[in-house]
């Protein structure tokens, strides 16, 4: 196997994971980042996301298992504490619900279905809607923690780590490719990695000479949940409320309801109903209406919080048209983006999957730049 020399732009999750994955193969890495260690600018930061099996799509549900793998593998490598499986709890239609329960059989999984009124004697804090599936290999991941230790591992392979680094432009170059940073020498390396979330239509748009032939439309969000004081919020499960039963498919409860505890308290948020922003321009102020929709979520449906007490915070979304996420390499370029709002459990394998890209093996066709 050739040794590569490789730029990652973006110390994201996605970024940090991908420098693990090439610098566990050998290769030798640069990750830049523009921002500083821990920094709340983009879309990986924070205390909690949710982990889960629980897709009825059954590409994505296989890809949850590689995760799952992966995530222990990060944590016995750094020895630090990622993903705590609480379980999670979906509930709704009953046709969600089964299908759902059908995914994780298929994967040999466990899952157990529930009514409303065994949710409430377990998890009194929750109420749930119609039908509800429990299912104990899901739980919170802690986003800061993560970052770390993806970039822990892959200084411990040797790779270079720096903060503090705007890449500015690429410009293939024969077999290679030369990567510019703000107020720095340029870079020339076998290939790189383009992981910049937000900015990625940005920098492969603007002065980057032409490094890909096609990018999928991305729509660049703010997005709003909030942390809801609770009792012991870290002994909650992370939850789905889908939509189509009691909870309205239209709207902002359109794709339905996310919530997991954490140590700020129970989050929950509405998945990608947020306004269209310039990552480097928006507006971080909460938006009330939302903040009172949530409020009165939080109300009916999560009698375990005081309601009226919303700590709003705001994140990024980088959607694609599909929500499918973009793996794929084109020449010396790899990209990994559009995340979508629900890749962060899939971190791992999307770094995985950037090094086999950088060399040479094909991605899956659902993650290629030049989709229809």
């Amino acid at each position: 196997m050739s040794v590569r020399r490789v730029v990652v732009a973006g110390g994201g999750a996605m970024g940090s994971a991908a420098a693990w994955r090439l610098a566990a193969r050998g290769d030798e890495v640069t990750l830049l980042e523009r921002f500083w260690p821990g920094h709340d600018r983009g879309s990986s930061y924070g205390t909690s996301r949710i982990f889960r099996l629980a897709y009825t799509d059954p590409f994505y549900a296989d890809l949850t298992v590689r995760a799952l793998s992966l995530w222990q593998q990060l944590e016995e490598a750094t020895g630090r504490r990622i993903l705590t499986l609480t379980g999670a709890v979906d509930h709704g239609p009953a046709a969600a619900i089964e299908a759902l329960h059908e995914s994780l059989t298929r994967l040999g999984r466990p899952a157990e279905r529930l009514v409303p009124e065994q949710v409430a004697e377990r998890w009194p804090g929750l109420r749930a809607d119609t039908s509800a599936l429990y299912h104990p290999e899901a739980g919170r991941l802690h986003a800061d923690e993560s970052v770390a230790a993806f970039q822990q591992a892959a200084r411990d392979r040797g790779a270079d780590i720096r903060h503090g680094a705007r890449v500015t432009g690429l410009s293939v170059q024969g077999d290679g490719v030369r990567v510019r940073i703000e107020g720095q020498d340029d870079i020339r390396a076998d290939a790189v990695v383009v992981a910049v979330g937000s900015w990625t239509a940005g920098l492969l748009a603007n002065g980057s000479d032409g490094p890909v032939r096609s990018l999928p439309a991305l729509r660049v969000t703010q997005e709003q949940p909030a942390h809801f004081p609770a009792t012991d919020p870290l002994s909650w499960p992370s939850f789905i409320h889908h939509p189509g039963a009691a909870l309205p498919a239209v709207g902002a409860t359109a794709d339905g309801v996310y919530g997991l505890g954490s140590v700020d308290g129970v989050k929950a948020g509405f998945h990608g109903i947020g306004p269209v922003v310039d990552p480097d321009r928006r507006d971080r102020t909460p938006d009330p209406e939302t903040l009172r929709a949530l409020a009165v979520y939080a109300e009916r449906w999560l009698p375990g919080v005081q309601y009226t007490a919303p700590e709003p915070l705001t994140c990024l979304y980088t959607t694609t048209k599909q929500h499918d996420f973009i793996a794929d390499r084109q020449g010396p370029v790899t990209v990994l983006g559009g995340c979508s709002g629900h890749a962060f459990k899939f971190a791992p394998v999307l770094g995985e999957l950037a090094a086999a890209l950088v060399h040479g093996q094909p991605g899956p066709d659902r993650f290629t730049l030049d989709r229809p």
